[in-house]
């Protein structure tokens, strides 16, 4: 096990703190010195919950060979994993009822498309969707997402599996591990909308789209009204 590390008060920390800009005055720095401290504690919090979550045991066995329809044809869940370990699975909202994609789901998949190739050099990656393959393919070009690999759920079985039993279509993420040539499940996001703290949209921790932690950097913040559209018009 790793020694734990005794880590220094993050008031000492910011006291070493030298920034200043132009014309700030002290009510500003001793503002955003304090929120330095908090800044702190959350880089040290979401450690701690990383490190609980890579912790975590294996979960359950993947009951079976789920047989999904890739761009090429016919693909086992196993083979999604290539020559990787982990496979990292996107669900997206687009079911056959759908007359087009999220734009929720479309928003995170750009984000996700720019740090594929990263992050496949760790990770297989796998966008899946209840559509046919066709549709995903069209949507997959007309976005761009040359980097991303999308399967058609077909059957419905992997979703009714890992994202929901009732096969509703809503969006789903789950990190599976491979030892020893046995598949388990290792997390998903499990944040409800009951969970939704009030005055909140429903969301897990942290994000999955850098959209929205862009946003908590502004002086508007991420509001309560605004959405990521699929298109926007500018004029």
């Amino acid at each position: 096990m790793p020694v734990p590390q005794t880590l220094s008060p993050a008031r000492e920390l910011v006291a070493t703190n030298a920034a200043h800009f132009p014309n700030e005055s002290a009510v500003y720095r001793t503002a955003r010195n304090a929120l330095l401290v908090e800044e702190i504690e959350l880089r040290r919090h979401i450690e701690r919950v990383a490190a609980q979550r890579r912790a975590l045991p294996d979960g359950g066995k993947v009951p079976h060979e789920f047989e999904f329809v890739s761009e090429t044809g016919p693909i086992r869940f196993s083979s999604l994993f290539g020559n990787k370990d982990t496979l990292m699975v996107y669900s997206m909202m687009y079911g056959p009822e759908r007359k087009g994609p999220c734009p929720m789901c479309t928003s995170f998949l750009s984000s996700w498309n720019g740090s594929a190739v990263n992050l496949s050099e760790r990770s297989a990656i796998a966008v899946t969707a209840r559509s046919p393959i066709e549709r995903l393919v069209e949507f997959k070009k007309h976005r761009g997402f040359r980097n991303l690999p999308f399967v058609s759920d077909v059957s419905g079985d992997y979703t009714r599996s890992y994202v929901n039993p009732s096969d509703a279509d809503v969006p789903g993420f789950s990190v599976f591990t491979r030892r020893n040539g046995t598949v388990y499940h290792f997390y998903s996001g499990e944040m409800s909308g009951a969970m939704a703290d009030p005055g909140q949209d429903p969301r897990g921790a942290p994000d999955l789209d850098p959209l929205w932690l862009m946003l908590d950097l502004t002086p508007e913040g991420r509001g309560t009204e605004w959405y990521p559209k699929l298109e926007y018009d500018h004029k």
